[in-house]
């Protein structure tokens, strides 16, 4: 049963409207009509509706609570160097799909891309709109923030907010005593949020890892073989996921 997100507080009556590209979907791709019922997610909660109309608008009433738990036990969010290309189109996509809590991109020092204020706005849009999507196709409870352009001085500013920083370093792999991801995530039993922290093609500079080591980050390697910038996020947030879940 298709599943969409609605923003807002659930009225007394919980009887809520659902518009935009959403109730197009569902009166003209779907179909549906007064009497058929979707999953309309509200404050986190998954909930049985019936359509009640399906005009401009489609107005649905809550009806029970749907039980089941699907949101990661950790909070995780993603920060990544901004990458070449769409390919952060697709970390948004699949570590959605997997469990990540919220996206942050940032602007390193090895970053080829940049974005510009206009393109900005408009790229963190599109993430979302995919997180979004993701997040319905999965089942999920949860819409992943997709949070605004960071330079690394905000990055590391932000990293405070957060139970553990975990950085992925490529440099740990090329060693014979490198710290294994599978030890770092027994440090998380007892934190309920982390930041794991992502280079761009290039890596994270070694300005960049002074920085985060004087921030108090735990580096890791990912295994011994180097992943590309597009996957070592995939393969963090199922390592946790094997973990946790």
């Amino acid at each position: 049963m298709q599943r969409y997100f609605i923003e807002g507080k659930i009225p007394e009556n919980r009887i809520v409207a659902i518009t935009g590209d959403d109730a197009k979907h569902i009166a003209k791709v779907m179909r549906q009509t007064p009497g058929d019922y979707l999953i309309a997610v509200m404050e986190g909660e998954a909930y049985l509706a019936k359509i009640r109309s399906a005009d401009f608008d489609v107005e649905v009433e809550l009806g029970e609570v749907l039980e089941t738990q699907v949101e990661s036990p950790k909070k995780v969010t993603i920060a990544c160097g901004l990458p070449k290309g769409d390919k952060l189109d697709l970390i948004t996509q699949k570590a959605t799909e997997l469990g990540m809590y919220a996206l942050l991109p940032f602007t390193a020092e090895r970053s080829i891309v940049k974005w510009d204020n206009s393109k900005s706005e408009k790229k963190i849009g599109r993430l979302q709109k995919i997180a979004k999507e993701a997040a319905e196709q999965s089942h999920r409870t949860h819409v992943p923030e997709i949070h605004n352009l960071h330079s690394f001085k905000q990055l590391l500013s932000k990293a405070e907010s957060y139970g553990v920083v975990i950085v992925a370093y490529e440099e740990e792999a090329r060693q014979g005593d490198r710290t294994r991801f599978a030890e770092i995530l027994k440090s998380l039993y007892d934190k309920d949020s982390a930041l794991i922290v992502f280079g761009p093609e290039g890596g994270i500079s070694e300005r960049e890892v002074a920085a985060l080591k004087s921030a108090g980050a735990t580096f890791t390697s990912l295994g011994p073989r180097i992943l590309r910038t597009e996957t070592a996020p995939l393969y963090a947030l199922a390592a946790i996921s094997c973990e946790f879940e």
